[in-house]
């Protein structure tokens, strides 16, 4: 999310004072609701909130109705508040109404119009309003999501040992990282104003040296019986399947094959973690893990790896995508296993040695 979006959200909130709509878009779900909770909060005292909020579905309305919502004036309150979801889904008589009202909107109604994500935008009513765009989080600023939702939604910190715990455990789906959050609060409550990793272990059911960013880290240095053995705890853990560890591997190959054809072109080893950096903000690749801890792994891994190897590992990784998706006689486990089997097996020279 732009830098602006956050700062706009957080000033109208802080101090009360909104414009006339909202439009709000991108790709991140949670931080899209979280915004129109934090509005809607902010905008409505609690007592009259029954009376003046309005949250309707864009695509129920008709001109009529939409009209008459627009034009309701607030009862017993400084203002109202209507918010339409999914905007995409308006009607064409409809939208003349809506673009109608924000040419000259009310000086006591807080619109906010929320848009799907992969909706396309609507120009003529985002020009009309204060866009506000929430796209998913890239890898490094999640940690720093996690301690700030750890703080306002729940009072506690949290230690940046657990934090980077959660995420191993969970990965960057915000949803799945805020019930986790909602969950370690209520257990520390009563008892510490912190989260450590002992909580985030009893809690997720997940221990440091059990978490995927350890079995990326087995693979990375071509540790066959460790990441055998890591295999059965991942799956185990909550929203983790086969296909996710899929996915961050085959991020991880393509990395560290970069890597690779990086230092053949005579990149230095001192700059190929700061290289990853710059490569991670531009396409915001999938980790699964903290950005800081896969960079350092890649970058020791590049040159343990060669471009045949690397090649064979990425039509291992592409193989066991396809029959995980279409097999019906090989188990998760035993699919994994004997990737990792695949991707382990040709030791380098240089590791040998």
């Amino acid at each position: 999310m732009p830098p602006s979006s956050l700062k706009t959200l957080r000033d109208a909130v802080k101090s009360r004072s909104f414009d006339h709509a909202y439009y709000i878009t991108g790709e991140d779900e949670f931080q899209k609701e979280d915004a129109i909770r934090q509005l809607i909060e902010a905008a409505l005292d609690p007592v009259a909130s029954d009376f003046n909020l309005d949250v309707r579905r864009a695509g129920e309305l008709d001109p009529e109705s939409l009209g008459v919502l627009l034009g309701t004036p607030p009862m017993m309150a400084e203002r109202r508040v209507i918010a339409l979801r999914d905007l995409g889904g308006l009607r064409k008589d409809a939208h003349k109404v809506l673009e109608g009202y924000l040419k000259s909107p009310a000086p006591d109604l807080l619109l906010i119009m929320h848009v799907s994500a992969g909706a396309k935008e609507d120009n003529a009513v985002s020009s009309l309003s204060t866009s506000l765009s929430f796209d998913a989080l890239s890898g490094d600023r999640i940690p720093k999501w996690i301690a700030h939702h750890a703080t306002s939604a729940h009072s506690v910190t949290i230690t940046s040992g657990a934090s980077e715990l959660l995420q191993a455990a969970v990965g960057n789906d915000l949803y799945l990282l805020a019930g986790e959050l909602d969950k370690l609060a209520s257990y520390v409550a009563g008892r510490s104003a912190e989260i450590a990793e002992d909580d985030v272990a009893a809690v997720v059911g997940v221990r440091r040296g059990e978490t995927q960013s350890d079995l990326l880290d087995a693979v990375a240095e071509r540790n066959v019986a460790r990441a055998l053995e890591l295999i059965p705890h991942i799956l185990a853990q909550p929203k983790t399947t086969a296909v996710s560890v899929v996915m961050a591997l085959s991020t991880q190959m393509l990395a560290i094959s970069w890597g690779r054809a990086k230092l053949d072109e005579g990149l230095s080893r001192g700059r190929l973690n700061q290289e990853y950096f710059d490569l991670l903000r531009e396409t915001g690749a999938f980790t699964g893990r903290p950005w800081g801890s896969a960079t350092a792994v890649w970058a020791r891994a590049a040159d343990r790896w060669s471009r045949e190897s690397l090649d064979r590992a990425l039509d291992s990784l592409l193989e066991t995508d396809i029959a995980l998706k279409e097999s019906r006689v090989s188990s998760e486990e035993q699919l994994l296993s004997t990737l990792v089997l695949s991707l382990c097996a040709d030791q380098p020279r240089s590791a040998a040695a």
